[in-house]
């Protein structure tokens, strides 16, 4: 049985050039792009993990995790080479599985890089209240603030998103290295990190004297850590989004992403070990919505506390700033070729920026964040927000990466003779090994109830997607330079 048949419609002359971009980014603003996007789970979130797994079953997940990601780098650093377009993921899926393949897999990455800056601007927004003694009720001023402010300056140009971009990456890094550097001298890893051990029933329990075991609950309390331990480097994929604003994607893009990677490898490493080594320790850290706050009043005393909350905002802001940026390209580069409503796409006519694309994807995001704060209450409705969205970010994103990894796997093989300026070091077994690690990674997802809900998200999500797809979508495409490039593909092949 084979899937409806897409066609494509005539645009008018002008379609193109009212949807162009600017080339500005170099190796180092593509860096900075892809490092940004992700610190801020090194500032918050990855501690989660502690209590499913203990420092030991943590530290293993991270390491299984570090190899998916390493595997998934290498995989979109040859698309991306080969297939230099905004699309991302999407393009990739387009030119080796066709419009539906290529539909699916955008909206996986849709799900994730429009609701990760919700979950982060909630995290900010927090951080902000404490900060300046603002009431819980008027947090939802913080959201509209950040996304006004960050929205704004991605519109402004790719010049001045770009040079944000490096700045406040580079900021939340020192802030990092100055927190490593402090917990040196303090740090006591036998007292602190493993102070978790399996009580009744198999609860963590604190063990105020630490020296407890690496793995307190087995190579199950490592799996079950995984979801969480996707925190330390989600939203490196975003780098291909930016092609058509890179001055010499084929070349610059795989650097980039690599030395991003590369970088995260080291900050997370340096973060994992020393945060969860200073006071208060790995089991209070386990329920922290502010570890690097608290890795920081271990080391310079809870008096700076205000001074420190306000640094750890760096990067939090970072990563909001960046995944606006890649949230807005996604966007476009669907709606440009008709997948999403076409108008998404249009671009500024003076700055060259998708302004609608990153209007409207905040306008959702910000909507859910609205409908879930009054649907259930301030108080609970902000405990939703950092842990259903999270979640459906998570598993956005985990299916996103199989899509993509199974991309890689069948243009190795369907085209064979594609140029590829980059070649994978790691070649199919490097996709094979994503596959794995993120499928056991969502099944984890699903045994761990406040994961399902998000997960029973996502799937509402693709619902709704799908039918839009399905009834008015697959019958509007346009010869975007994805689709173009996937159409001359299959020729050859044909050929």
């Amino acid at each position: 049985m084979s899937l409806p048949r897409t066609p494509y419609q005539t645009v008018t002359p002008d379609y193109f050039a009212r949807r162009g971009l600017r080339r500005y980014a170099g190796v180092f603003s593509l860096w900075a792009l892809g490092v940004g996007a992700v610190i801020s789970g090194h500032y918050s979130g990855w501690n989660l993990g502690l209590l499913a797994g203990g420092w030991g079953g943590y530290a293993l997940a991270a390491s299984i995790i570090a190899v998916m990601y390493l595997g998934l780098v290498f995989c979109i650093a040859e698309m991306a080479a080969a297939l230099p377009h905004t699309g991302g993921a999407y393009s990739f899926a387009r030119a080796s599985m066709g419009p539906w393949g290529g539909f699916v897999t955008g909206l996986c990455e849709n799900v994730e890089y429009v609701l990760t800056p919700a979950v982060i601007v909630s995290f900010l927004a927090t951080y902000l209240a404490a900060v300046f003694e603002t009431p819980p009720a008027w947090l939802p001023a913080y959201w509209i603030a950040a996304y006004a402010v960050f929205v704004g300056l991605n519109v402004l140009g790719v010049e001045l998103s770009f040079r944000v971009t490096v700045v406040i990456t580079l900021a939340s890094l020192a802030c990092l290295v100055v927190f490593w550097i402090s917990a040196l001298p303090v740090a006591d890893f036998g007292r602190h990190a493993l102070n978790i051990g399996a009580g009744p029933g198999g609860t963590p329990v604190e063990l105020p004297q630490g020296g407890g075991p690496l793995l307190p609950f087995g190579l199950h309390g490592a799996l079950a850590a995984l979801p969480f331990a996707v925190w330390l480097f989600l939203a490196i994929e975003q780098l291909p989004l930016a092609a058509e604003e890179a001055r010499e994607p084929s070349r610059d893009i795989p650097r980039g992403i690599v030395a991003g990677l590369l970088t995260l490898f080291v900050s997370a490493g340096l973060t994992v070990w020393l945060n969860a080594s200073v006071a208060p320790g790995s089991f209070q850290l386990g329920g922290s919505g502010e570890p690097l706050l608290d890795g920081f009043r271990a080391t310079f005393g809870s008096g700076l506390a205000k001074l420190l909350a306000l640094v750890a905002c760096i990067g939090l802001i970072a990563s909001f700033h960046t995944i606006l940026f890649a949230k807005g390209r996604q966007i476009y580069s669907l709606s440009r070729a008709g997948y999403f409503p076409r108008f998404l796409s249009i671009t500024h006519p003076r700055h060259k920026t998708p302004y609608i694309a990153l209007i409207a994807g905040s306008a959702v995001a910000l909507a859910l964040l609205f409908g879930l704060w009054f649907g259930m209450g301030a108080e609970k409705g902000s405990a939703v927000i950092q842990g259903m969205l999270l979640n459906m970010a998570v598993a956005g994103a985990m299916l996103s990466y199989l899509l993509q990894a199974i991309s890689f796997l069948v243009l190795r093989a369907r085209l064979p003779g594609l140029a590829r300026p980059y070649r994978s070091p790691l070649g199919r077994a490097g996709a094979v090994v994503t596959i794995a690690i993120a499928s056991v990674t969502l099944v984890y997802q699903l045994l761990d109830p406040v994961f399902v809900s998000g997960v029973l998200g996502v799937g509402a999500w693709f619902a709704a997607g799908i039918v839009w797809f399905a009834l008015a979508g697959r019958h509007r495409l346009v010869l975007s330079p994805e689709e173009a490039f996937a159409l001359e593909a299959r020729r050859s092949v044909a050929d």
